[in-house]
């Protein structure tokens, strides 16, 4: 492969073989990655046979495993960035040297410089024209052309005329000096796309090289003696005891068990303050040990580690392809073969029609700059033949999407922000509603019993907490911390998703839920219907807890509002957003919170369950709403699949959560503005591309045609398409 275009139809034939889920092809270390679909049979054959059938050779590596641990995948200077260089070094002193000889010192016509010329294009031709020969030999032997084609044709009919000329005694100007500049420029503008590639790609592979390459581990042997050794990150496994000294970074997934620090997990959560941590949390690979010393148990490994599916996460946005792109490469398909058309045409309307030709070309250039004529019609049918097919670049518009989605989606990774594809891309511009979850996403998610009234209180709180213990609802969390030990024997405990939990003790039902729950179990609230209205009115959510028909104790529990979240709001809404909150809360509780964030009586719906969200954003999306919802991922799975775009606030360890199209590694709110912010911007860069890409072919090859571009000047404009696309996609790495 030898540039962007070359990748983007490799990617394009591999993604076509059935059972491909995904496929990830890099040019700088010219190599694909394939996923296949969970239900599909893997078929490398089918695959090797695709990247052949394209015009290119492949071939497997060795079958990587999950014990793998994510690797660096790009040296500091890639193969195809040594390959242009060494083309760059050899052309440049020989065409600057052409340059001089004939524009400084007029030896152009001067029989001894032509000699000269041709014995100094020559190797130029040879060396630096080898890998565009080969590229198009390979596309011409499957019957495809691409950007290898038209350089090899004018180039080469650039240097053949002028052979010709020399051959034949022909008095009149020779072309080596553009032919080897033709060569010399794409391959200087490769270099520099190759350059700006990596450049894009840098905070993936910054995200590689965060995981150390050996780990410190605690044995302990047989007779009792305890020893640290230092082991490679390869051979760790589940169970191993990390040793994690201040400035270390972690090697794998690990559960602290001993010591108290602050770990830097900015590389995973843009997050810039450290998190403390302690016995029973979660490390993370890559993560920076900044304080403390640790003891943690390895609990994951290789491709399971948080930071090793954030990398797929991210190789697998960079991959997809929007529908905008596919516009261009049904135009690419058939680019080059016009464009050889529209060559040929020119080339022989000017060797026949030489008169009227150039005095079109003069008129022209009154109005826009000057161009020297060609001597003679078949060398204006030659030099306008390869003009033609040299200024027609397919790079730009195969680079137009790819390198916009690659910069794009790792700025989002480098502050938090995953990104699924370039379709959740294109969501995100058509989006005009958000719609939030409550408990846990625009509040803390940490919500705590802040009154309760009871027959028994002590009774009462070892009941509840025994009930809630086993459940991993917020509200179920903040009952089971009121009497964590001596609980009493329950059997046939179950949760009533939305509703609450019950079990069995002896012979008796007892339950711990909403008051709407009980009322419909038809159990009486008795003396606690004023508790529920009193702590309903001041904002609360109320949890009863019922023996059989009869409630015995009930605890009111208060969540707060996020600092940032009625700015988050405010932002939103200042972008042409409507917000809406959806949460299975009383009323009472969701009015007090809608209140505090500044939200109307319309814009918040309350007391629905959680498979009630899909169908309330259904009804939204009736309206001609285009939604995106934004949940903590607890129970939100319908509504962040019904949604146009699902934004799931989750941890670290939550990145394979496949109903989202964004997901959140930071519960920052103001996470939720900056990613749909720079997806319309990726979205714009991408827009900007393609337009640019489509204008410059639209404009110069006309021109070239019309004799107002010379070969020379045709290649310095096709390196410049190149550069202007990778360069704009750029702006996005550097967004902050």
């Amino acid at each position: 492969m030898t540039c962007g275009s070359c990748a983007n139809r490799v990617q394009t034939a591999l993604g076509k073989v059935p059972g491909v889920a995904w496929v990830q092809v890099e040019l700088d270390a010219a190599r694909a990655t394939v996923s296949w679909k969970p239900d599909s049979t893997p078929d490398t054959g089918a695959l090797i046979a695709a990247a052949v059938a394209a015009g290119y050779a492949a071939s497997l590596p060795p079958v990587a495993t999950t014990a793998d641990q994510p690797k660096v995948t790009a040296p500091e200077e890639s193969a195809a960035e040594r390959s242009w260089r060494r083309a760059v070094r050899l052309g440049v002193p020989v065409t600057l040297a052409m340059m001089i000889a004939e524009w400084a010192f007029g030896l152009g016509m001067d029989s001894r410089y032509r000699l000269a010329a041709l014995l100094l294009a020559l190797p130029v031709q040879i060396v630096v024209g080898a890998g565009f020969y080969r590229g198009a030999w390979r596309q011409a032997r499957v019957g495809q052309s691409n950007m290898d084609t038209l350089v090899a044709l004018g180039s080469t009919a650039a240097f053949g005329f002028s052979l010709w000329i020399l051959a034949s005694g022909t008095p009149g100007h020779v072309y080596f000096m553009e032919s080897a500049g033709i060569l010399t420029l794409i391959s200087l503008g490769h270099w520099l796309e190759a350059r700006m590639s990596a450049q894009a790609g840098a905070s993936l592979r910054a995200l590689l090289t965060l995981a150390p390459s050996t780990a410190h581990i605690r044995r302990t042997a047989s007779d009792g003696t305890v020893t640290e050794t230092e082991v490679t990150a390869d051979s760790l496994r589940p169970g191993d005891l990390l040793i994690l000294r201040p400035g270390d970074h972690i090697p794998v997934d690990s559960e602290v068990i001993e010591g108290d620090s602050a770990v830097d997990e900015s590389m995973l959560t843009g997050e810039s303050v450290p998190v403390v941590k302690g016995p029973s949390t979660r490390v993370y690979a890559g993560t920076l040990n900044t304080s403390g010393r640790l003891v943690a148990r390895v609990v994951a490994i290789g491709s399971e580690t948080a930071l090793a599916r954030i990398v797929a996460a991210v190789q697998r946005a960079q991959s997809s392809r929007a529908s905008i792109q596919r516009l261009a490469d049904r135009i690419s398909a058939v680019f080059v073969p016009i464009v050889i058309v529209i060559a040929l045409g020119a080339a022989l309307g000017w060797a026949f029609a030489f008169e009227p030709a150039r005095d079109l070309q003069a008129s022209l250039s009154r109005w826009l700059w000057h161009v020297h004529a060609p001597d003679s019609p078949i060398a204006a049918a030659f030099t306008i033949f390869a003009a033609v097919l040299i200024v027609a670049c397919p790079c730009a518009m195969g680079l137009a999407t790819p390198a916009a989605l690659m910069a794009g989606v790792n700025a989002a990774a480098r502050q938090g922000i995953l990104i699924r594809d370039a379709t959740a891309l294109e969501k995100t511009g058509r989006i005009t509603t958000v719609v939030f979850d409550k408990t846990g996403t625009l509040t803390e998610g940490h919500p705590k019993v802040v009154a309760r009234a009871a027959e028994n209180v002590a009774e009462a709180d070892r009941l509840a907490a025994a009930l809630a213990g086993p459940s991993s609802h917020p509200l179920s969390r903040a009952v089971a911390e009121l009497n964590p030990t001596n609980p009493p024997t329950l059997s046939e405990w179950r949760e009533r998703r939305g509703l609450g939990v019950e079990a069995r003790r002896d012979s008796g039902l007892i339950r711990l839920g909403s008051p709407s729950w009980m009322k419909e179990s038809g159990v009486e609230l008795g003396a606690f219907a004023e508790f529920v209205e009193t702590q309903g009115t001041q904002g609360a959510s109320v949890l009863l807890l019922s023996q059989d028909a009869r409630v015995i104790g009930a605890f009111g529990l208060r969540d707060a509002v996020k600092s940032d979240a009625r700015d988050v709001i405010q932002r939103l809404r200042a972008d042409g957003l409507r917000v809406h909150l959806l949460s299975g809360d009383q009323p009472q509780s969701v009015a007090q919170v809608a209140r505090e964030l500044g939200l109307q009586a319309d814009e918040f719906t309350a007391g629905i369950r959680p498979e009630q969200k899909a169908t309330a954003i259904e009804a939204l999306q009736q309206r001609g709403e285009r939604v995106a919802f934004v949940g903590d991922g607890l129970n939100d799975g319908p509504a962040l699949a019904q949604a146009d775009l699902g934004i799931a606030v989750s941890r670290a360890t939550d990145v394979a959560r496949e109903a989202a199209d964004v997901v959140l590694l930071r519960p920052d709110l103001n996470a939720v503005c900056v990613a749909l912010e720079l997806s319309r911007q990726t979205l714009r860069v991408i827009h900007q591309n393609l337009f640019w890409a489509f204008f410059y072919n639209a404009a110069f090859v006309p021109l070239a045609a019309l004799g107002l571009f010379s070969p020379l000047l045709s290649a310095v404009a096709m390196g410049l398409s190149d550069v202007i696309v990778i360069g704009n996609a750029l702006r996005l790495a550097r967004k902050r």
